[in-house]
């Protein structure tokens, strides 16, 4: 029995619906990852599954005895007191009865347990990461049937990312949640839900293959507009043609014409890619930034210990460490903001500076987001070239109505596009930039790694987002055991490199033992000739293949119609798990292929 199902929903705001008659079935115990674009709906979904929020049309129906509970996105202000007094208050009502105090504490001992809190510390003291921490056992104090996370790696460290994602993954509830931390998502999710365009697309998937999934859905929902496009531009043809063709024209033909015109106009838009540039200016010195014995600290308090820097031009840094030990410090130190407490630092010539901050405090919240990029101009210069900030604000995805309103009612996601069209509307040869992923959409996150990969200035950039470190940066800077350390490569490449040498001896000898026997093993298999069975299966497989891809492709091709979703559930249910085996049927064929042809 289904634990939550949605029936036609429809949900808007003053402006194009967000839910256009959408429909799914969550069942107990699913990791499900929602997926969208900023501003797409994500957000309002998950307000809407705890009933913060009514639709405008449509049901949802929740399972008698379901309890629903909720991580926000961000820390509200105003919460005070101690973390046993906020975790309390995700108690059900009657835990509050004197009768059932025994069986309170159970529950609330069990969380400080699960989540490795002290009850008596003071919330307003913690940081960010430990906030989060206690808002996620005012969720969970009360052993909810589903649990709705919105963002929950939002700001914080790898650790806490890390610890979460095992949390999480041990959790026998049901997970809904949005997150553009791939990571994340590889690792916990097992059904991916993505809003596109007002409708709800259920994958029945995890992330890698949504992706493979998804490629191919979009590849065949161009292909079937291609050739719509083609037929009605044909019939338009028609319409047009002489005398002699409209006397005998067929009027069912000229119906069906007007039909093909209202699909073509009601057709959903596909939503655009950030159009984003990254100016390097005139090159800097050779020499970016020179580092001796350096330290940086406030009020004569040390945060960041002395070390060693040299930075080069074209130089991709990436920084990591656990939130509040000092990396945007470390950040302001380097730039010169603040003065090192003891050693030297010295900068190059030639630079031209951009600083992507952290807390966005660049952005006046008061202005528009015209105002906020021109700066009292109507035009800015991007790459030697005059363009109004409108028009400049369109390649960033906001509409004209958006450009001029106040930046108060953006979502974090608006915020974050904002601040990198105002950090890249001048020339710079050296980007700073302190967490830039947050709330940043999957399109618009993997166009800004392509342009820092073809960047030709210098990068700093503090980041736990895992896939972004290793898809940017050439080295990293690590905050380890009150030191600095430098590694090169990205983040996997850091894991690797930290094991210590006896571990990795013996791990290596304990692999290569492995190794060694699998290689036995593998030239004692290719060693076997092909039986005449196997010959003959051999020169079917790329027959077989082929028709299983025909098949996949066909049903992905049926998909794309915006028309197939409003069929039953049971039906695209099994074309998902349709989809799923021949996956699995296709993967075996060519891993057979690839064994036999070895042999052969």
């Amino acid at each position: 029995m289904p634990q939550i199902t949605l029936q036609q929903l429809t949900m808007s705001y003053r402006g194009p619906d967000l839910l256009t008659e959408v429909g799914c079935r969550i069942e107990p115990g699913e990791k499900i990852g929602l997926l969208g674009r900023n501003g797409a709906g994500k957000s309002t979904l998950l307000r809407l599954l705890c009933g913060k929020e009514k639709p405008d049309a449509g049901t949802i129906e929740i399972a008698s005895g379901t309890t629903i509970a909720v991580l926000p996105q961000d820390v509200p202000d105003g919460i005070s007191g101690t973390i046993e007094e906020i975790v309390s208050k995700g108690l059900p009502a009657e835990l509050n009865e004197i009768e059932n105090e025994w069986k309170r504490d159970q529950y609330m001992e069990e969380t400080f347990q699960q989540l490795e809190l002290d009850g008596k510390r003071d919330f307003a003291s913690l940081s960010t990461g430990l906030k989060r921490r206690t808002l996620l056992g005012q969720a969970i104090v009360g052993k909810p049937d589903v649990l709705l996370l919105d963002e929950p790696t939002n700001h914080l460290d790898i650790d806490a990312i890390t610890w979460l994602e095992n949390f999480l993954s041990n959790m026998t509830a049901t997970l809904i949640f949005v997150t553009h931390d791939r990571a994340f998502l590889t690792k916990l999710a097992t059904r991916i839900l993505e809003i596109d365009r007002g409708k709800l697309f259920d994958w029945s998937c995890d992330y890698e293959t949504f992706l493979k999934r998804k490629e191919q859905a979009l590849l065949a929902e161009e292909k079937q507009q291609a050739l719509f496009d083609k037929k009605l531009a044909e019939e338009e043809v028609w319409i047009r043609t002489g005398i002699k063709a409209r006397r005998t024209r067929n009027e069912g033909r000229v119906r069906r014409l007007e039909e093909m015109r209202k699909n073509r106009a009601q057709r959903p838009k596909t939503v655009g890619n950030v159009r984003m540039q990254i100016d390097a200016g005139d090159r800097s010195g050779q020499l970016v930034c020179a580092m001796e014995d350096a330290s940086f600290g406030y009020n004569g308090k040390q945060i960041v210990a002395p070390f060693d820097l040299t930075i080069m031009r074209g130089d991709k840094i990436g920084i990591l460490g656990r939130n509040g030990i000092g990396k945007s410090t470390l950040l302001k130190g380097l730039l010169g903001q603040i003065e090192p407490m003891s050693g030297s630092v010295r900068l190059g010539t030639k630079l031209e500076i951009a600083y992507f901050d952290q807390t966005r405090d660049v952005l006046d919240p008061n202005k528009t987001a015209e105002e906020n990029v021109g700066q009292g101009k109507s035009t800015i210069e991007v790459n030697g070239k005059s363009k109004h900030v409108i028009g400049y604000l369109q390649d960033f995805l906001f509409t004209p109505e958006q450009a001029r309103s106040s930046i108060r009612f953006f979502s974090g996601g608006q915020r974050n596009r904002l601040l990198l069209a105002k950090l890249l509307a001048r020339s710079a040869n050296m980007l700073v930039m302190d967490e830039p992923t947050n709330d940043l959409d999957s399109e618009t996150l993997e166009l800004l790694e392509d342009r820092l990969v073809e960047y030709e200035g210098t990068l700093l950039v503090v980041s736990h987002d895992r896939a972004f470190l290793n898809n940017c940066v050439t080295s990293m800077l690590v905050f380890e055991n009150g030191t600095i350390k430098e590694y090169v490569g990205g983040y996997d490449d850091w894991l690797r490199q930290r094991k210590s040498p006896p571990a990795e001896s013996s791990n290596t000898t304990t692999s290569s033992k492995g190794n060694s026997s699998k290689s036995i093993e593998v030239k004692q298999e290719l060693g076997k000739k092909l039986s005449f069975k196997e010959r003959n299966e051999l020169t079917k497989l790329p027959g077989q293949i082929e028709v299983l891809e025909r098949e996949l492709a066909e049903l992905h091709e049926k998909m794309a119609v915006a028309e197939y979703y409003r069929q039953p559930t049971e039906v695209q249910s099994k074309d998902h798990a349709r989809i799923a085996a021949l996956d699995t049927l296709i993967a075996d064929a060519y891993s057979r292929w690839d064994e036999l042809a070895k042999r052969a």
